[in-house]
């Protein structure tokens, strides 16, 4: 039989591939984070028709003659490049702008994907469009231990910020160095103690013949002296357990803006809302107007991600070929940065999957031809017996 019936047969199956790529891809243009693959191919075996010979002294050498036996996919490879960002306002929608793939947990399976359309289920766990458990780390007191295993990422919803003690506060500003003796000037501030009940500390500014004398509502007091509206003396201030500093107070003429700019404690909180900052940290922001970090999404590279094996739902799994998943934090370790509120693209390059159709189609129909051709050469052969 020829050999070019099952040339043309390779081709055609070969072709058939390369349409089979090129449909899913164009069928997953809109697809979040789909990354779009090509086809290669390869020839077969060949027969060896001719060996080739040695070169002589009254002849030169011969190459080999061989027939090839057709076509056969090499591999199927993915394009991993960046995909355009959609923004969608949503603050669970986490891109990937770099390397690096998000970790989500079915069932028992660790995978891997480029798709950030999150959002939290009822238990306030973080989850992937088909129910995946995001895995990240979970933070201690705020805090993320470096290092620690990864998780899945709870919200804590109803979570509680403690309550902390007033120690310190500072007054700054100006005191009129102009105003008559004896005129007061009075400033309030809201002070806490360890159970987060509050109180009002009252600071009291008496002008006096040679500065401004403070007094607190607890008896404490301190006189402050100026030299040329700069503070001379008298710069610290102890009202009870709270450390009050004077130091940033001045004395010039006809402004009077002295105030309480800065202190610490606060009352106890709960958790009012979050946001995801550029490192994949889940910050929440309390009542009592603290911020703390909850929990953090984690992200993993490989050393070869075209050998990462496709799982459906955008996600892949790891292969022999792909090497083992090196998770870090996003930023670091030349893993990308993760922007929150927008949405990887498909890279689909609809010109290019177009082109692709058409030389698809134009192989296969020329392979078909090798075929029928053939078929004629075949028909003529048995023709010569009538």
């Amino acid at each position: 039989m020829l050999r070019s019936l099952y040339s043309g047969i390779s081709g055609l199956r070969s072709h058939q591939t390369m349409l089979d790529v090129t449909g899913n891809n164009i069928a997953n243009v809109n697809t979040t984070a789909f990354k779009a693959s090509s086809v290669q191919f390869q020839d077969t075996l060949s027969q060896l028709v001719k060996n080739s010979t040695l070169p002589q002294q009254n002849t030169g050498g011969s190459n080999p003659a061989q027939v090839g036996l057709g076509v056969q996919v090499a591999g199927i490879s993915t394009n991993f490049a960046q995909g355009a960002a959609q923004s969608t306002g949503v603050p669970t929608d986490l891109m990937i702008a770099g390397d690096g793939f998000f970790i989500v947990q079915s069932g028992n399976e660790t995978l891997y994907t480029r798709n950030g359309g999150f959002s939290f289920d009822a238990q306030g766990r973080m989850v992937s469009a088909d129910g995946a458990f995001v895995q990240g780390w979970t933070a201690t007191n705020g805090v993320i231990t470096p290092g620690s295993a990864i998780g899945s990422i709870t919200l804590p919803v109803g979570a509680v910020s403690p309550a902390a003690a007033t120690n310190s506060a500072t007054v700054t500003g100006n005191l009129p160095s102009d105003t008559p003796v004896g005129d007061e000037l009075v400033r309030d501030f809201t002070v806490y103690d360890n159970e987060g009940t509050s109180d009002t500390l009252t600071l009291t500014f008496t002008r006096t013949a040679g500065g401004w004398d403070v007094a607190t509502d607890g008896g404490a007091t301190t006189n402050l002296t100026f030299v040329d509206g700069v503070l001379t003396g008298g710069g610290a201030l102890t009202a009870g357990p709270v450390d009050i500093d004077l130091s940033g107070v001045t004395g010039f003429a006809e402004l009077s803006t002295v105030a309480v700019t800065d202190q610490n404690g606060r009352a106890a909180g709960t958790l009012e809302s979050y946001a995801l900052s550029d490192d994949g940290s889940l910050i929440g922001t309390f009542g009592n107007g603290e911020t703390a970090v909850l929990a953090r999404v984690a992200l993993a590279t490989f050393t070869n991600p075209t050998g990462l094996e496709k799982a459906g739902s955008s996600q892949y799994r790891p292969t022999v070929n792909s090497g083992d998943a090196a998770i870090g934090t996003a930023g670091v370790a030349g893993m990308g940065e993760i922007i929150s509120g927008a949405l990887e693209m498909s890279n689909v390059d609809l010109s290019q999957e177009f082109t692709n159709l058409i030389v698809a189609q134009r192989g296969f129909q020329a392979n078909a031809r090798i075929i029928t051709t053939s078929d004629e050469v075949l028909q003529e052969l048995t023709n010569l017996k009538r």
